[in-house]
């Protein structure tokens, strides 16, 4: 129909007699003539754009807005309507060059290839803006921090670029895809090296989410890579940790099945965060306790109880086996360090931000040169790093304190002022 308008016109017949009666060649009436069909095209297509991209679009978008679904406001987020609207000239474009250029047949097949390259690059760009509202939609379920699928949509984003880079070659180059395909499998070494570290963060990215070894948010350890701090996001390559000094390092995906990683979720979700810790007792500051002793303890509200116990246990204990308490190694008796030991357990059951449901003792560890280490096992309420040193150090600042009370001493190694405070004291004898 439009062939035939065009060949009939009286405009086109009346310009091709005034030429002619000119004498022009007939280059001249044939550029005249291309001319005047590209320049309608080019208005036509505009027009349609035009209308699409103010008109059709505008009211796409507030009917996707009023229908208040998640996924239609992502999608206008994303910005899907907006990207097709670009693919509405290139359809006009194809459905009336044929045509409009029927004179012209290389110009036609031109004008079709770009079209068509044009139409699959705006599709495909599409595509990518429609993948991602998807992603966006998934991500505000709860259950999408514990099995991210950012990876898996990275590997349908590839997988769309390399068949939208066929479809290229075949519409540019005339060429058939399964001939394309014949030709990867000689070139599937080349690949698997070019596409080494995204085969490998592909499936290293399964594992990580099917065994849920780590996701976004996580804190995480890994010595190797100088990482000590929070999940930032997990992609198909890498995953990104933001440190506590907040610089950012990335760990390759694959290097997080391979290599030892210390994930802290456990501590995190169990309501406590150890403390474990020791103190190094002097060793010849550890004594029988005397009477005067155990008196001052008595006064000591987290030992006034045990005391009392203890001391009928151990007093039953010595006249059953009539033993001679006048000799100090006879029998059972109490010691500074063994009383010093059940204060601080009846203290950390007494702390309120230490969490008691948890595992806590007070152990000795192995006798030293450097004296008897006195560890603290315990776990803390507090998990966030700030507060749970302050508890730490609350704790220890306690205990360093309280121990000169038990007649016990911190062993510290001489420093410059006790070795002179010597001299000077051989000296002024």
């Amino acid at each position: 129909m439009i062939e035939e308008i065009i060949k009939e016109s009286w405009l086109r017949r009346w310009l091709q007699s005034q030429l002619e009666n000119m004498h022009m060649p007939d280059w001249v009436f044939l550029s005249i003539d291309f001319s005047v069909r590209a320049i309608a095209l080019y208005l036509i297509s505009s027009l349609v754009y035009f209308v699409s991209k103010k008109v059709a679009l505008y009211y796409l978008v507030k009917l996707l807005k009023r229908t208040k679904s998640k996924f239609c406001e992502l999608i206008v987020s994303r910005r899907v309507p907006h990207r097709f609207s670009h693919a509405s000239p290139a359809i006009i474009i194809l459905l009336l060059s044929e045509s409009l250029f029927i004179d012209f047949p290389d110009t036609t097949d031109f004008i079709k290839t770009v079209s068509l390259v044009y139409l699959t690059l705006v599709i495909f760009w599409s595509i990518q803006a429609i993948l991602k509202a998807l992603e966006d939609l998934y991500n505000t379920k709860p259950f999408a921090s514990e099995r991210p699928i950012k990876t898996y949509m990275q590997v349908i984003v590839i997988l769309s670029y390399f068949i939208c880079f066929l479809i290229l070659l075949e519409i540019i180059f005339n060429i058939q895809v399964t001939r394309v395909f014949a030709g990867l499998g000689a070139m599937a070494a080349v690949l698997m090296l070019i596409f080494r570290d995204s085969i490998l963060g592909f499936v290293a990215g399964i594992q990580l989410t099917a065994n849920k070894m780590v996701r976004v948010g996580d804190w995480v350890s890994m010595p190797g890579y100088n990482a000590d701090g929070d999940v930032m996001e997990i992609t198909l390559n890498t995953v990104k940790v933001k440190n506590w000094d907040q610089t950012i390092t990335t760990i390759p995906t694959y290097a997080m099945v391979s290599s030892p990683f210390v994930n802290w979720r456990g501590m995190e979700e169990s309501g406590g965060r150890r403390i474990m810790r020791s103190v190094n007792i002097d060793i010849r500051s550890v004594k029988f306790c005397t009477n005067e002793m155990i008196e001052k303890y008595k006064k000591i509200e987290h030992l006034n109880s045990y005391i009392n116990s203890k001391q009928k246990e151990i007093e039953d204990y010595n006249k059953k086996y009539n033993v001679d308490s006048s000799v100090l190694v006879n029998g059972r008796r109490m010691t500074n360090l063994g009383v010093f030991r059940k204060y601080l357990e009846n203290y950390i059951i007494r702390h309120p931000r230490l969490n008691t449901d948890m595992i806590y003792l007070i152990r000795h560890l192995q006798p030293s040169e450097k004296g008897v280490p006195l560890e603290i096992y315990v776990f803390s309420k507090e998990q966030a790093w700030v507060r749970y040193e302050e508890v730490q150090a609350d704790l220890f600042d306690h205990v360093l304190a309280v121990i000169s009370e038990f007649d016990l001493k911190v062993f510290q190694l001489p420093s410059g002022d006790d070795v002179k405070s010597v001299i000077n004291s051989i000296g002024s004898k």
